[in-house]
């Protein structure tokens, strides 16, 4: 199956490839041919190009700086700047573009959409998630970091953990404990906090990686101002439910080009290795290839329904489920594909620690080996397997809720 698109969304397409034909270097064979200061400089001066272009937040109003372009349209510029090899914003925009933003064009005020929404696309204001704490990772409803409103503000103490960012970020979106003799997912505020002041305080966490991109979040008598509260006192559940779908499903009908041509790369790294007959590794690989495919499909379905105006909701559950236990598999077949290379690291590493590594990224150990040890967290974050299933179960197929200690 194969899917078709309307003359007049060819005609974007068309529009698209035009601007990336102008806009990028000749000889352009993708991101993952930069590192260091030449790839920071490029990612900088690309989010410019994006922002300049309308490209940076195509979905938003116009009146907020987006473009307002259809889902449809949204997934044929990400289907071309994939396939360019280019990012579609910067490192902070999944956060700042795709979950907050989104999300207050849905809950904020008008004040708080006229404030917030231009400093998110300038890049004035860089934002990370306060969700995950000690005791509330896969049952977030648990969230205990304590906020008491005194005054105009309120005062908020506890601890984040597993902030994705959260060293680079200068504002995070918060969930706090508002309530506490309400149920627990009643007493729930999402609160906006800057983090430039003393009572935040951030610790990196090393991972096996090496590198730190998660972080452990302090609040000691933090403050937020009274009116920061998006959609509502006591809501913030809702609110919440609302971000998590926006990350887990907006890209849904994307990430299978990005895993299609990380597969690619694969391919060919066993035929470097003469390892493409064996019957071992060619059925891996065939059963990777089968897997991203049903990735596509589901792809299709989400896509179809956006057009028809539904919201990002728990079905998002699906496709972070599928991607993430499916990232785990074929970097397990990298790595066996190096096999004793992959003992020793060299090259390029992986700029991120999320999905896959850059398009035109070299078939190096480093890379490979890399994003192998990224993809073990993959089943973690944004919500873990064994909780996408439950979501899957109980609130998308309407299964019976799993029994719960008192």
């Amino acid at each position: 199956m194969q899917p078709t698109y309307t003359a007049d969304a060819e005609a974007y397409r068309e529009k698209v490839q035009a601007f990336l034909a102008e806009k990028l270097p000749s000889g352009w064979g993708g991101i993952g041919r930069l590192e260091g200061d030449e790839f920071t400089q490029f990612v900088t001066d690309w989010r410019k190009t994006l922002h300049e272009g309308g490209y940076l937040a195509p979905g938003w109003p116009v009146e907020y700086g987006g473009a307002g372009l259809s889902p449809l349209e949204q997934v044929i510029l990400a289907e071309e700047f994939t396939r360019a090899g280019v990012p579609t914003g910067g490192p902070n925009d999944v956060f700042g573009i795709q979950m907050l933003g989104n999300t207050l064009l849905m809950w904020g005020t008008d004040e708080q959409k006229s404030y917030y929404l231009p400093r998110i696309l300038s890049g004035e204001d860089t934002w990370c998630q306060g969700y995950s704490e000690p005791d509330a990772g896969s049952d977030l409803g648990a969230v205990g970091l304590k906020g008491v409103l005194d005054g105009d503000q309120w005062i908020l103490n506890g601890q984040k953990i597993w902030t994705s960012a959260g060293h680079l970020a200068d504002h995070i979106f918060t969930l706090a404990r508002t309530d506490t003799d309400a149920p627990k997912h009643k007493g729930i505020s999402f609160l906006l906090v800057d983090m430039r002041q003393p009572g935040i305080e951030v610790r990196p966490i090393k991972m096996v990686s090496g590198e730190s991109e998660f972080n452990e979040v302090f609040y000691s008598d933090a403050t937020c101002p009274k009116d920061n509260v998006i959609g509502g006192v006591n809501n913030g559940w809702a609110v919440a439910m609302t971000l998590l779908g926006y990350e887990r499903g907006e890209a849904a009908a994307t990430l299978p080009i990005m895993f299609r041509g990380e597969l690619d790369r694969l391919v060919e790294m066993a035929k470097e290795r003469d390892l493409h007959d064996d019957p071992t590794i060619r059925q891996r690989l065939a059963s990777c290839y089968a897997q991203v495919e049903v990735m596509r499909y589901n792809g299709m379905r989400t896509l179809t329904k956006f057009l028809q105006g539904h919201h990002p909701g728990p079905d998002g559950a699906i496709s972070k489920l599928y991607w993430s236990e499916y990232h785990r598999i074929v970097t397990e077949l990298a790595v066996d594909i190096l096999g004793p290379e992959a003992m020793l690291i060299e090259g390029r590493p992986p700029s991120s620690a999320f999905q896959a590594d850059d398009a035109g990224a070299s078939n190096s150990s480093a890379s490979w080996v890399g994003t192998f040890l990224n993809a073990r967290a993959g089943t973690i974050y944004a919500g873990s397997s064994q909780i996408q299933r439950n979501i899957i179960g109980e609130m998308v197929l309407g299964l019976p809720k799993e029994p719960r200690p008192a």
